[in-house]
This record gives structure tokens, sequence and C-alpha cells, in this order.
């Protein structure tokens, strides 16, 4: 049953990427690492949005969630303020498995540093090491940093234009740390597809287990709409019910990578479109 949950707090992270808290004391207690919640900004209009849980405070009773504005209802979804209601679901997905493995490496992309952050927690919390590589485009983009800083033993941040940490991918100090006696004993990669994949990669040679969360392919949430369906190790999957963590050796990536081309353009037309309502609605207002 849905049921509807108050926003708390808003802060908007950088241009198209916001952060929200909210008051879901139920969630908050139950979710564990690596599960998602499925939110609606109302139950008549909104689209089903998958956004795994970035943190949660079962003393509190709320849960935190951050999301990118890529089409019209997650743009509907930013513009809710403080005291105003979701739709919200959940937890749903497998959590992720969490044992004392020895080494993790948690390496995050964008808006993978939001859900890979409970996971690092668990992780540190069974008695491991945990080393995460925190990368993005710029600077601007780097999120859940203080997050990451407190809880991991060490963080290594890496930018493509080198306004913060190294100018490197993500890769390049993974294959460092994978090069080292001894070696990681467990690799987790949360963010764009390409960087899943090229991580895996890089992982594959030293034949570290390597595990890949498949979130952005999500659509409704529930395994029905057939949207999210990947190929892992030859099989079948469905990335909401089955997932969404795998291992990333075994993922057919570019199957899954022509999967989500599929809705770019629709992506990208629902953007330019939000922006464009917004920017008039700015201008109205200014004139009234």
């Amino acid at each position: 049953m849905k049921t509807e949950h108050r926003i708390v707090s808003k802060r908007q992270l950088s241009e198209e990427v916001y952060r929200i808290e909210v008051l879901a004391p139920l969630v908050a207690r139950e979710r564990k690492a690596g599960q998602f919640v499925v939110v609606m900004y109302d139950e008549e209009y909104s689209e089903r949005i998958p956004l795994t849980i970035a943190d949660a405070d079962p003393e509190k009773g709320t849960v935190t969630l951050i999301f990118q504005t890529v089409g019209a209802s997650t743009h509907k979804l930013a513009l809710k303020e403080p005291g105003d209601s979701i739709v919200l679901l959940g937890p749903l997905g497998n959590p992720t498995h969490i044992e004392k493995f020895g080494w993790a490496v948690c390496v995050g992309g964008g808006i993978g540093l939001a859900p890979l952050h409970p996971i690092v927690k668990a992780l540190k919390e069974a008695g491991n090491r945990v080393t995460v590589i925190s990368g993005a485009r710029t600077a601007e983009l780097l999120i859940m940093q203080d997050e990451m800083n407190a809880v991991a033993d060490e963080n290594i941040v890496v930018t493509d234009d080198g306004t913060a940490g190294r100018k490197a991918l993500v890769t390049v100090p993974l294959a460092e740390l994978c090069a080292a006696s001894p070696p990681p004993d467990i690799v987790v990669a949360i963010g764009p597809p390409i960087m899943m994949k090229f991580c895996a990669e890089t992982t594959r040679p030293f034949g570290i287990k390597t595990l890949a969360s498949l979130n952005t392919i999500m659509i409704d949430g529930t395994g029905m709409c057939g949207g999210c369906r990947v190929s892992v190790g030859g099989a079948t999957k469905f990335v909401c019910v089955d997932g969404p963590e795998f291992d990333a050796h075994q993922v057919d990536w570019g199957q899954m990578m022509s999967r989500l081309g599929a809705y770019k353009d629709i992506e990208k037309e629902a953007h330019e479109k939000c922006h464009l309502e917004m920017s008039i609605k700015q201008l109205e207002k200014e004139r009234s």
C-alpha cells in the first residue's frame, strides 16, 4: 500500500541534483544497505521513481534520498518543499550482502556516490577496511564527501577536469589498488554504466570479486514493466526484483547500455520541456 510521507528538509547539491530528507519511520527502521524506495510526487499523476536510500536515521524516523532531475517527474519532485507530502513505498530490492571480507574498495561516480554511502557504512561496521574512490566530472558534482570522509578509512577523489583531487578516471586509482599486495578482497562500483563496465574490466584480470548496482536502468520498481531486464551470466534478470546488485563480471554491459539508450531521446525531450516551462513560470512571476 502506498503511503504519504512528509519532506522534512531539502537541499540543492548542484544544478540538477537534490537531497531530500523524508519522514518515513518504518522504512528508516527496516531498510538495509543497497535497498531502494519508489517515490511519487503525487498519487494521481506521477510516474513511479525508484531511488536508492542514501542514508537513514531510525531515531528521527527519516530517510535521505538524492536524485537527479532527468524527466518530468523528477523535476516536479524537485519543486516539493519541506512540509509537502510525497508517496513513498519500500524498502524494496535485495540488500547488499555484508560480511567481514577484509579490504573493500567502493567506487562511486557522480550521483552513484549516494547509494554507495550506506554500503560503505555497512562494510565498515562489519569490521572491514574500506577505501572509497569518489569520482565526478568536476568538483561541483562531487556529493556525499563529508559522509564518506567520516566513515571510510581512505577516500580517494578524482575528477575528469582536475578541479578536485586527481585529474583521472576512477579506474586509474582502482587499478593501482588492485595491483597492491595483497589486493582488495571485494570491489563495489556504483555510477554510470560505462564507469561500472570499465571498473569490472579493471578488476577482472586480478580475479577480484566485483559487484555493480544497476539501479540506473530501473523504471517502475516492481518487475512488471520489464524495462529493467538485463542479462547476467547468460540468464535474464530483472534489476528491481533480482538486484539491484549483480556480479559485474557477469553483466552483459553492451545489452544494458543499448536498452538504456532507448530512453535517452524521451528523457532529453522531457528534460528540455521542463526547463522551458520553469523558465516561463519564472518570467511570469517576475513580471507580476
